[in-house]
């Protein structure tokens, strides 16, 4: 019964990472044709290190002249390595024909990206299914003299050669390694290693699949993505916390992983005359986490990036606005064009940073229209709420030719300081450098892009045996400037076991896996927020000296 929970467990991850892993690539169907293709490469790279690494461990019988056995796991693992071979050279065949300039079959990308997708599921059950045998294999050459080995460098490493701990780590099962493991691949992705570490947890997720650490390492893996920061590391970045968090919807870091994924985007927006495919994918990720997770500490900052989010959604339908409001007065039409584009944002970005203009020009374009009353409620707004604008004597030249009252500016604007735009220089830099210059934190839920060991959440998890602290609850939210917003989310509590690399994982192979970590809902509505706990005694001292900065409160 015990070994058929298991499985079941195994199989459900199974199903559901083939659903995530086919929501990866609908998110980077909005990117270009060579970003979509280095997602796809990327991840085949790491399908083949892995299987490179299970084979490595395995012995298969020697059947003679005899083709091996379909049930033979070596046999098994080496017709997927073909299989991950042979679409890479399908991927290859295509980015040539885009270097060349030549045109890719119709749905071909689609095709491959499904393809990809699907095999990545079969590789994962491949390797879970073969556990007992590599483990079996790592027994029989434990008990073996070991051989000195030449090393042969990166490659060697996860390729069966060389003569490094890497090796028999991602090579061998046996109890207590995910722990180890766990801890090698913070410290490869602390050193810029990411691709290694992607590979160090993606074993424990392949071969431990009822260990304390898996949760925790498919975040790490996705943190991996974020810290390398590149166009389609962010792609596999926010498709990875996605993959996440349906795994573990109720878990407390729920709402960090989903602010995460919102920053992805953000760091791949364009400028507002370019698409805005990511900057509405931000958007609406933002606006999903302030509904879920009302009374997030978080809330500060979402508002902030929300904030500046929509600002560069309104300038693209401003700079719309613009260009057929030109149009129409050369007499070649575009008023509708311009009037939807202003209404919009009015409607959707109260906030925008050029509201004065946006409310001046409408009104202008309903005069055109002969709707005088109509174009006074506009101008009476500019008048009123912008006092300080440029537009606000323009507007009130309008209101007496039109006939209309023109009201008192109000006593509280009219001592504000007109609303900060960026200068000259600043729009030349950012049309150079073709970037937007938005609040993001470029650190990892898990691992700090800067920090080498102690003072991450990684580091609190590993003190933990591979899980948060049950006791650790926030406090009343203290919100810091969000640039400088570090892990980890939650404070940590302090730790009696003792902090050493020897310790060992206990049940790494004797518990049933849990998919998610439910936690209590912070009121009575919302079923899948972050848990909170009570208030509890805490024997922690009062000052935590290495509490890093912008930590949830």
């Amino acid at each position: 019964m015990h070994f058929r929970r298991i499985a079941s467990v195994v199989l459900g991850a199974i199903l559901l990472s083939c659903f995530a892993s086919a929501s990866i690539f609908a998110q980077g169907s909005d990117a270009s044709p060579s970003q979509r293709l280095d997602v796809m490469k990327s991840r085949l790279d790491t399908m083949r290190r892995s299987l490179n690494s299970a084979i490595s461990s395995i012995n298969s019988k020697d059947n003679g002249d005899k083709p091996a056995s379909a049930d033979d796991p070596g046999a098994r693992l080496r017709g997927l390595e073909q299989e991950v071979g042979s679409i890479s050279k399908e991927i290859l065949d295509a980015r040539g024909k885009i270097e060349r300039s030549e045109r890719l079959e119709a749905g071909l990308l689609d095709r491959l990206e499904a393809a990809v997708a699907e095999l990545n599921t079969r590789v994962e059950a491949g390797l879970q299914s073969t556990a007992s045998a590599r483990r079996s294999a790592g027994d029989a050459a434990s008990a073996a003299p070991k051989k000195k080995k030449k090393k042969k460098g990166f490659l060697g490493i996860f390729g069966g050669g060389g003569d490094d701990k890497y090796e028999e780590l991602t090579g061998t099962v046996a109890p207590g390694r995910d722990r180890v493991l766990f801890e090698e691949a913070a410290r490869e992705v602390r050193k810029g290693n990411h691709e290694t570490g992607r590979l160090l947890f993606n074993t424990i997720i392949t071969t431990y699949p009822d260990s304390t650490y898996l949760p925790m390492a498919k975040l790490a893996i996705a943190d991996s993505f974020y810290l390398e920061g590149v166009t389609s590391s962010l792609i596999q970045a926010a498709a990875a916390y996605q993959d996440w968090l349906t795994f573990f919807p109720t878990h407390p870091l729920a709402d960090d992983v989903m602010l995460k994924i919102a920053e992805s985007d953000m760091r791949q927006m364009g400028l507002p005359d370019r698409q805005t495919t990511n900057a509405r994918k931000a958007e609406q990720r933002l606006k999903v986490l302030l509904q879920q997770f009302p009374d997030t500490p978080l809330k500060e900052a979402a508002l902030r990036r929300l904030r500046e989010v929509q600002e560069n959604l309104g300038m693209h339908n401003l700079l719309v606005a613009r260009f057929y409001y030109k149009r129409n007065e050369n007499g070649v039409g575009g008023l509708r064009g311009a009037q939807s584009r202003l209404r919009e944002i009015v409607e959707k970005y109260p906030d925008f940073s050029y509201m004065d203009e946006v409310l001046y020009r409408l009104g202008d374009l309903y005069v055109q229209e002969e709707e005088p009353d109509e174009a006074a409620k506009y101008y009476q707004q500019v008048v009123r709420d912008w006092p300080n604008s440029e537009y606000a004597e323009k507007a009130k030249d309008q209101l007496e030719k039109i006939g209309s009252a023109v009201p008192d500016p109000d006593p509280i604007k009219i001592k504000m300081a007109p609303p900060e735009r960026p200068g000259t220089m600043q729009r030349v830099m950012s049309e150079v450098l073709g970037t937007v210059d938005v609040t993001v934190d470029k650190n990892g839920v898990l691992i700090s892009k800067d920090d080498k060991g102690g003072n991450d959440l990684i580091d609190i998890v590993l003190r933990n045996q591979g899980e948060l602290p049950s006791n650790a609850t926030p406090n009343a939210p203290t919100i810091v400037d969000p640039v400088q917003r570090r892990p980890p989310a939650r404070p940590p509590v302090q730790d009696t076991r003792p902090a050493t690399k020897t310790d060992t994982q206990t049940g790494g192979n004797g518990t049933t896996a849990k998919p998610a970590q439910p936690g209590a809902p912070r009121d009575g509505t919302n079923t899948v927020a972050p848990s909170v706990a009570p208030p509890t005694t805490n024997t922690a001292p009062a000052t935590v000296p290495a509490t890093p900065a912008g930590a949830k409160p």
